[in-house]
């Protein structure tokens, strides 16, 4: 395809995802399910386009408006968007002297605009100012209020190395369903399908596949032998370490990706109450679950937490808490989420987790575990409002593993008692647990 048409498509689906309140990932699905006659080639080009574009997009805005004092035209809305995707496409790709001159005419009209945008990537261009948070977000971008709270709740240095991490490609990990298969099997059997693994290097349970590609169409993933979940993901269920005799609640199960690893810890006994308000992701769990083999997973639609009152006061051992949140932590594999979150989304998510963990309470038995977790990075959402929850709820304690605790690796993850993982320190995403017990 040329490359005035792979621009044109990648514009096309930019706008899609500008627009809509789903993750990138799934936007450019549809689109790419939609669009079939696009080959191998052409999708790969527009989805690195998009992920780069949407990871560094304030820096191309701001090289867009050193461009602009360069040139006397007004640009449109529309040219804009093509000038900042084209920017990356300058910085990354490897463009012929042909491809740049059919850009210029084809997309905009212009001869020069590209040799223009190539001097400027190619040049020490300023971006230093007073306020600290701006120029990080200009150099990594993102939005000015998350650098303030990221120095806030670290350091300038430590917010930069934060950003940086963020902006890397996530890697894509497995997570070895143990119900069904062994890492060994699972690795030769994935090898046999063409496909490198190697484990790795926190979670027993996981495989790095160093290589872009799709799992979902292996016979492994069809057998139930594995499931795609970031290693830090499956962390958190490890560190909650449940037993096979007990009863376990998972209050916004969604699609279960830990709900399952549950299952694997408690070697299919005991009991998992798996509950969520979208009857959508409890159907994807409902599949998820027959294909792992976990046959001690119930689940359970709810309008709202307090439901479960009636018939389960003081009922569970471990009420597991995996609760809504901005999602900071994730950005490595969602840079689109960038430009959506807002200050006050996460002032309201704050209120929401705060409701949530109180109407939890009353369902965990006296001396059961009440668990917080998040894919957040910011404090506010996650030691503060677990401080806040110990302030108004005496009865409960911040369990600390960490001279306890059997998984040696664990242990080194812990941070005043909370289990802590961050992009930069540990190359997994960002997630924070607690576990609180009830006395």
């Amino acid at each position: 395809m040329l490359i005035t048409s792979l621009i044109s498509h990648t514009y096309e689906l930019f706008n899609r995802i500008d627009n809509s309140n789903l993750p990138a990932d799934s936007v450019i699905d549809r689109y790419f399910r939609s669009h079939r006659y696009l080959g191998s080639h052409d999708r790969k080009f527009i989805a690195e386009t998009i992920y780069g574009t949407l990871r560094h997009r304030r820096r191309y805005e701001h090289i867009l408006e050193i461009l602009m004092k360069n040139i006397k035209r007004e640009i449109s809305k529309k040219d804009t968007v093509l000038l900042i995707l084209t920017t990356y496409i300058l910085e990354n790709g490897n463009l012929s002297e042909t491809e740049i001159e059919l850009i210029e005419k084809g997309i905009f009209n212009e001869q020069g605009i590209m040799f223009k945008i190539k001097n400027i990537l190619s040049g020490t261009y300023e971006i230093s100012n007073d306020d600290v948070s701006k120029s990080i977000g200009i150099k990594y971008s993102y939005q000015d209020w998350m650098i303030k709270w990221f120095v806030t709740d670290y350091s300038a240095e430590e917010a930069e190395r934060i950003c940086a991490s963020l902006n890397e490609p996530a890697p894509l990990n497995l997570r070895v369903n143990t119900l069904k298969t062994t890492l060994e099997k699972c690795q030769e059997e994935l090898y046999k399908e063409g496909v490198e693994t190697y484990r790795t290097r926190l979670s027993p349970y996981g495989l790095l596949v160093p290589k872009r590609l799709n799992v979902f169409s292996l016979k492994t993933f069809q057998k139930g032998w594995f499931e795609v979940q970031d290693e830090g993901s499956q962390l958190i269920p490890i560190y909650i370490d449940p037993k096979p005799t007990d009863k376990l609640l998972d209050v916004c199960a969604g699609a279960g990706g830990k709900t399952l690893e549950f299952s694997v810890i408690m070697k299919n006994r005991g009991e998992i109450f798996a509950t969520d308000i979208n009857n959508y992701r409890l159907r994807e769990l409902r599949k998820r679950a027959k294909r792992a083999g976990a046959h001690n997973i119930r689940v359970m639609q709810i309008r709202k937490i307090t439901d479960l009152l009636k018939n389960f006061s003081g009922f569970f051992d471990i009420v597991f808490v995996d609760s809504p949140c901005s999602g900071l932590g994730t950005l490595r594999r969602n840079p689109g989420m960038k430009w959506k979150v807002t200050e006050n989304t996460v002032y309201e998510l704050v209120k929401k987790q705060k409701k949530i963990l109180e109407e939890s309470t009353p369902l965990v038995k006296t001396g059961g575990k009440l668990v917080y977790a998040t894919c957040s990075i910011l404090k506010k959402e996650n030691e503060q409002q677990i401080e806040n929850f110990l302030a108004l709820n005496p009865n409960f304690s911040l369990v600390k593993f960490k001279h306890n605790l059997n998984n040696q690796f664990i242990s080194e993850l812990i941070s005043n008692g909370y289990l802590k993982l961050m992009p930069h320190i540990h190359g997994t995403d960002g997630f924070f647990c607690a576990v609180l017990k009830k006395q």
